[in-house]
């Protein structure tokens, strides 16, 4: 029989969705259903005599990011933007993303983001409206200091 609060592993209880929170634009983000985010550095060997690599080239860093917001918390951007705004006329932001365990907190940061593309894909029986954005971020900060 297992004493309560025995972990199953060396893990314990793992983050979840409901684990995560994200700030866009100085607010909690509520009507966030889906976060992507993630960065790479070109990298090859390099070859000289022989058929093995006599070293490794390194290139370009690389940082990709998508949000998928609902239409309601879209809404509330654009009504803040004004008039005739776009989402791709806010200016480049931060993203924190703060994921919290029982006794921690990691955060990360997407820095510099910017909006590429706007659009809706709605259909009959959706019972909510996602929009799903592709952002433009200049570089991703892990386990920030909090």
């Amino acid at each position: 029989m297992a004493l309560l609060g025995t972990l199953i592993n060396k893990f314990g209880r793992v983050a979840g969705w409901n684990n995560v929170q994200v700030v866009m634009l100085g607010r909690q983000v509520e009507g966030i259903t889906a976060l992507s985010y993630k960065d790479s550095v070109e990298k090859e060997n390099v070859y000289g005599a022989g058929g093995m690599p006599v070293g490794r080239g390194e290139g370009n860093y690389k940082a990709e990011a998508s949000i998928t917001l609902l239409k309601e918390e879209v809404n509330a951007l654009l009504l803040a933007l004004g008039p005739g705004k776009r989402i791709t006329d806010i200016e480049p932001f931060d993203i924190p993303v703060v994921y919290k365990y029982k006794n921690f907190m990691l955060k990360d940061v997407i820095r510099n983001v910017e909006f590429t593309d706007n659009g809706v894909d709605v259909k009959q029986g959706d019972k909510s409206i996602a929009v799903q954005f592709t952002l433009l971020p200049s570089h991703i900060d892990w386990n920030v200091a909090m």
